[in-house]
């Protein structure tokens, strides 16, 4: 008689597996801030705040995680290198990511998000 077969469970993705983190995210952000402008990373730290928000869905955490993450990958479908419109498709997905999840947006995120802008570019 044949022994069944052990069914082994995919493994699934979490926000902690998201394919940035905060050391790429800093990184990017500090070397492409005024190339990237202060509203879309405001939207940016914004949604970096939901990520890391115990209170936000892991489907929303996921939505936010592609969205960073392609802010932060070198390949886009627009290169970051080129001047004024490098950083248009990244803006894009910010803004698609924020229209998504808006429901889990706090002002408490906002404001964080605003107060992060305003260090960085002091």
């Amino acid at each position: 008689m044949a022994t069944p077969k052990k069914k082994h469970k995919a493994k699934k993705s979490t926000p902690k597996e998201a394919k940035f983190s905060d050391r790429s995210f800093w990184s990017t952000v500090k070397q492409y801030a005024k190339s990237i402008g202060e509203s879309a990373l405001t939207t940016a730290f914004t949604l970096k705040n939901a990520f890391h928000d115990e209170r936000t869905p892991t489907w929303a955490k996921t939505v936010i995680g592609g969205a960073l993450a392609y802010l932060i990958l070198p390949i886009d479908a627009i290169p970051d290198v080129i001047p004024i419109v490098g950083f248009t498709d990244d803006i894009g997905a910010l803004a698609a990511a924020g229209a998504t999840v808006a429901t889990y947006i706090t002002d408490e995120h906002k404001r964080e998000a605003e107060e992060q802008v305003e260090n960085l570019f002091s």
